[in-house]
């Protein structure tokens, strides 16, 4: 059994055709889903999406491209969210230096806030770090005697700090990317972690694997992400789709 560990169904790009996607990806070999939200919006539709499908489950969050938007009512309105029993993680939350968004400061404040709130509900978080590996790093550290749990989507980092991480109590996610030409720095981390930290994500729409990078991403193309897994690593497909589902459980509480 496939587990997509982070998927956003919730995006406009899903808008006219999104009940009968997830139903034809039910119909497949996928029967876990998380679907994370960037906004309160969003993560507002993730539950929604949630409650209506049996295999759909929700991360809640404010995303640091969207920390503009957090304000005193957010924290209140994420936490509401959290008390619906599909909820299994606070995200998608972190740092982002590439695109233009919020100030540094400000994404720092919003992602500790959020840091907290899954520490006092008890929830793991979905790490988003792009172009911010030293000030996501320097967070994670002042939290790591704490218990902080949870993993890094679509990790971009290098493979001594996703060791790093993973020793803190984290997760690695691992997407499309590893199907990409240019993904040395991905197989390294993949080939170099042990195989209980690693989850498989579609990130859908959004990096879509070879040989249908372009299109619109959903979570029957996570086969070709196992695919090339398997490649690397040298193991059974049957094998490693039960691994890492059984992975994505272990760290959601499914």
């Amino acid at each position: 059994m496939i587990f997509d560990s982070h998927a956003h169904y919730d995006d406009e790009a899903f808008e006219k055709d999104r009940q009968q996607v997830i139903e034809e990806v039910t119909k497949s070999n996928v029967g876990y889903i998380v679907d994370a939200g960037s906004d309160i919006e969003s993560s507002r539709l993730a539950v929604e999406l949630s409650e209506k499908f049996e295999n759909v489950y929700a991360a809640v969050g404010i995303h640091p491209l969207d920390a503009d938007k957090f304000d005193k009512d957010s924290i209140l309105a994420i936490r509401e969210l959290c008390s619906n029993r599909k909820v299994v993680a606070i995200g998608e939350i972190g740092l982002d230096y590439y695109y233009k968004g919020a100030e540094k400061e400000t994404q720092k404040s919003i992602f500790k806030k959020q840091l907290d709130l899954a520490l006092e509900l008890n929830l793991p978080v979905v790490i988003h770090d792009r172009e911010a590996h030293g000030d996501t790093y320097d967070i994670i550290k002042e939290y790591q005697s704490r218990n902080l749990r949870g993993v890094f989507h679509c990790y971009s980092g290098s493979l001594e700090m996703a060791r790093q991480y993973i020793g803190m109590g984290f997760y690695i996610g691992f997407t499309g990317v590893i199907t990409f030409k240019n993904a040395k720095k991905a197989i390294e981390v993949l080939s170099g972690i042990p195989l209980n930290r690693i989850l498989i994500e579609t990130d859908c729409p959004y990096l879509t694997p070879v040989p249908f990078r372009g299109k619109r991403n959903d979570s029957r193309y996570l086969k070709y992400v196992i695919d090339k897994a398997c490649e690397v690593l040298n193991l059974d497909q049957p094998f490693f789709e039960d691994l890492t589902c059984r992975n994505a459980k272990t760290l959601f509480g499914i």
